[in-house]
């Protein structure tokens, strides 16, 4: 049975590749240069702080908007050729979010491409989604994404891998843990997202991803309205209209690749 806390983990990982869509690029987490960080380079940092400077290598190569037939074309061989010590697999998300999709039928794509990844990598951790309870639009697809999820842990059982459960995740259900288009993590949502992951593998993290949220002031029903009409605007409509022309947000993005720690660690000092 697959066990969310490897506690022998952090003592062997020296190299960690980062499979997935924008979750996982990190948008929604943007750097000083525009680029994003995300919760993969932050917890790569962690894994890194763990080693000798120098003695970690890290490479993401996730990149936005993609399905999972394209990141197993695109991003899985790359991270078998490499056969790191830890991959996150991270991919289906954008397959459910689609009209007519069959999330078993995803589910058993995903299956055939984890087999690729655990015959090479020390350690395959997979993701959950998140529960989608409180999104506007994505709350009525809460029961394909729980189906999907249900298969993703079973496939994980069978193989052995770890599961960063997104849905069990509490404090991502607060509004500031995601970005003004509702569909990404703010910052603060992926530094929770990293430390979880942290958790999963055994390490001892600096802050408890869990740790509750300074209390806000109410809003008015007035105020909630004028958001959400600001937010369909602004984010709703255009992704509809790339959804109807075929196109996606990764169309034309290159992944981020090799990063080093020190790098990562300057982008997040540089915001923060």
């Amino acid at each position: 049975m697959a066990d969310d806390s490897k506690s022998d983990s952090k003592a062997v990982i020296g190299s960690y590749v980062a499979v997935g869509d924008s979750f996982t690029e990190g948008v929604g987490d943007p750097g000083p240069d525009g680029a994003f960080v995300g919760w993969a380079d932050r917890f790569a940092v962690l894994l890194a702080d763990r080693r000798p400077e120098g003695d970690f290598q890290y490479t993401n190569l996730a990149v936005r908007g993609k399905l999972l037939d394209q990141i197993v074309a695109d991003q899985v061989p790359r991270a078998v050729e490499m056969a790191p010590d830890l991959v996150s697999f991270c991919a289906g998300g954008n397959d459910i979010l689609r009209p007519g999709t069959d999330p078993d039928e995803v589910a058993e794509r995903f299956e055939r491409s984890l087999v690729r990844l655990t015959a090479v990598a020390g350690t395959v951790m997979v993701t959950t989604g998140f529960d989608t309870r409180g999104m506007p639009v994505l709350k009525h697809l809460r029961g394909k994404i729980a189906t999907y999820n249900g298969h993703v842990r079973a496939i994980a059982d069978r193989y052995g891998c770890p599961v960063l459960d997104l849905w069990s995740l509490r404090s991502v259900q607060d509004r500031r843990a995601w970005d003004a288009d509702r569909l990404h993590l703010s910052p603060e949502g992926h530094t929770r997202v990293a430390l979880r992951a942290g958790q999963v593998l055994g390490l001892e993290v600096p802050a408890d991803p869990e740790q509750p949220w300074p209390p806000l002031p109410a809003r008015g029903a007035l105020e909630v309205r004028r958001d959400d009409v600001h937010w369909a605007r602004e984010f709703l409509v255009p992704w509809i209209g790339r959804r109807l022309r075929g196109e996606s947000s990764g169309d034309h993005v290159t992944a981020k690749g090799a990063l080093s720690p020190e790098d990562i660690r300057m982008r997040i000092a540089s915001v923060a």
